[in-house]
């Protein structure tokens, strides 16, 4: 009796198309920041060690924005969000807390400070 060798190379297969999607899966918000038009960013801003300079620089440019969808203060908190969680595992917990830092600048900025 033979034995069936054709579920073996679907599985393969399968597992091909999985690696693939997953690499695709991968590349998205490095597109998304290259060819989104919703904010024209200050180059490098996340990188500050200065939350108050990330909170104003994003700030400034939410509300320049004419190409953005929500408020200028959930454009501002979605773009330092996007870029937190986009750089995952390869943000050192300093530069966490200062992205952190800055969105409590931002709501001192807009008002809506936490109470």
């Amino acid at each position: 009796m033979a034995k069936k060798s054709a579920p073996k190379k679907n599985a393969a297969k399968k597992s091909e198309v999985k690696k693939a999607k997953k690499a695709a899966q991968k590349k998205w918000s490095k597109k998304v920041t290259q060819t989104s038009n919703a904010m024209d960013l200050e180059k490098n801003i996340f990188k500050s060690k200065d939350p108050k300079k990330i909170a104003e620089s994003v700030k400034n440019s939410a509300e320049k924005s004419k190409r953005k969808k929500a408020g200028p203060f959930q454009s501002a908190m979605s773009m330092v969000n996007f870029y937190e969680n986009r750089t995952g595992d390869n943000l050192s917990a300093a530069q966490k807390k200062v992205l952190d830092a800055s969105k409590n600048e931002l709501r001192k900025l807009y008002g809506r400070e936490e109470e």
